[in-house]
Parts: structure tokens; sequence; C-alpha cells
């Protein structure tokens, strides 16, 4: 398994809006071949909050390279979603832990 994970930040403003599309866009990703669970979490900070961290875990590194960001489906995640964000974010991709506690 991996784990993508991705900091979005909103244009100040949109948030709400923002949620609403992620919504909408969440079963897009849902029906993708080695998706495996998503999460969403706002920044509790104070002046942080149109900043979000989007989790998500495949079962392998193609699954959301080539299979997710290679759909149909893709496109219309990026038509709902890649509006909102300023700056564009980094996504990064980790492997299995190595390290709990």
């Amino acid at each position: 398994m991996i784990l993508e994970s991705a900091l979005l930040d909103v244009r100040p403003g949109l948030e709400e809006e923002f949620l609403a599309a992620f919504t909408e866009a969440r079963p897009l990703i849902a029906v993708q071949r080695g998706f495996r669970s998503l999460e969403l979490r706002r920044c509790l900070d104070e002046g942080r909050g149109s900043r979000f961290l989007l989790q998500v875990a495949w079962d392998t590194l193609t699954d959301h390279t080539e299979g997710f960001r290679g759909s149909a489906e893709y496109q219309q995640w990026r038509e709902l979603l890649h509006r909102f964000y300023e700056p564009f974010p980094e996504v990064e991709h980790y492997g299995e832990p190595v390290l709990t506690a």
C-alpha cells in the first residue's frame, strides 16, 4: 500500500464551495482500481482555515499515477477541484510505515 499526500491551499472564501465540490468529486476516485480510502482534514491552526490535508491510500503507486490520472474520471475531478487551489498542490507518495508508536 502507498499513501498519497497533498496539502491543498484553497483560495480564501471558497472553502465551503470547495467542500461541496469535493463531496461531488469523491465518488470519481472511490471507484478507481487500487483505491483503498481517502481522508480530507481541515487545518485547525489560526489563519490556516483554508488549508486542507488530503491523504489517499492506494494499492500501488501506478494505481494513482497511471490508473486514476489517466482516467476519464480524473478529467472530471480536475474540472471540479483544480480551480480552488492557490498555489497548485504538490502531491507526494509514501510507502509503508518505517516506525509506528
